[in-house]
């Protein structure tokens, strides 16, 4: 070695084991542009944020402090954090008098988290719904304003089995059957409307099965809680009625029986 590069050397501690023809590396640069799954993974990962996101799953808005208690923060943090959401386009506000209503942006992000939730469910799917509360979610819920859970499935196959929905571009239509079941139901189809999707499968994370979703899907959820035949018992918990276990539960077929949850009726 010669005497200038042994100087060198011995003159930075950190490379003074280093054998003289070693080649050191430069660390990696971070890439110039992060992939967006990244931020919005971020976002959805803290506690706070994911309680006020799965609250606004119910389709229908909440004040900032509605969401705090949800979320069990102060006022102040669930303000930063509605800001932040705000600002990822997760959530949209809409001001009203004194307060500021929030709800999910659209139903893109409402299918968002619910496909995380599928995937978080995942092989703890038996254990995790022997909590009562649970149960209740599992056996029917409000998922963005369309009926999801055991009930929302039951629905739906209820209307592929008599044929009441057929295939098309984007989704399903109803056919002359659909309407005619539906007139059994008291209501009438709502008309389909551009740029919104009328009638489509949505998998539904507690059941791995798909439920109906779509402006159809809201239509028939609003209509049987205006019946009276299903009522909410929480934001996003729903259950049958007595006069819905008479008048809707015997027009839905039957589901195989299934351990795991007791029925609501």
């Amino acid at each position: 070695m010669r005497a200038g590069a042994a100087a060198a050397v011995h003159a930075d501690p950190a490379r003074a084991e280093l054998p003289a023809d070693c080649v050191t590396l430069k660390p990696m640069a971070a890439p110039p542009h992060e992939p967006r799954i990244a931020r919005v993974a971020a976002l959805v990962a803290d506690p706070a944020r994911s309680r006020m996101l799965c609250r606004l799953l119910s389709g229908e808005y909440a004040t900032a402090g509605e969401l705090a208690r949800a979320a069990s923060v102060t006022p102040s943090t669930a303000s930063e954090h509605l800001a932040r959401l705000l600002d990822a386009g997760f959530v949209v506000a809409e001001p009203r008098g004194r307060h500021r209503y929030y709800r999910l942006a659209d139903a893109e992000v409402a299918h968002a988290l619910e496909a995380l939730a599928l995937v978080a469910e995942r092989g703890e799917r038996n254990r995790a719904w022997n909590h009562p509360s649970r149960e209740e979610l599992r056996g029917a819920r409000c998922c963005y304003r369309h009926l999801a859970g055991r009930m929302g499935v039951q629905l739906f196959r209820t209307l592929l089995a008599r044929d009441g929905l057929r295939t098309a571009a984007s989704g399903f239509e109803l056919t002359d059957t659909g309407q005619a079941w539906l007139a059994g139901l008291g209501m009438t189809a709502p008309l389909q409307r551009p740029g919104r999707r009328f009638a489509y499968a949505c998998m539904d994370w507690s059941e791995r099965q798909d439920h109906l979703a779509g402006t159809l899907a809201t239509a028939i959820f609003e209509h049987l809680l205006a019946r009276g035949w299903l009522r909410r018992r929480t934001d996003r918990v729903v259950e049958v009625t007595p006069l819905g276990v008479r008048d809707l539960l015997p027009r839905l077929d039957r589901l195989p029986a299934d351990p795991g949850l007791p029925t609501q009726a």
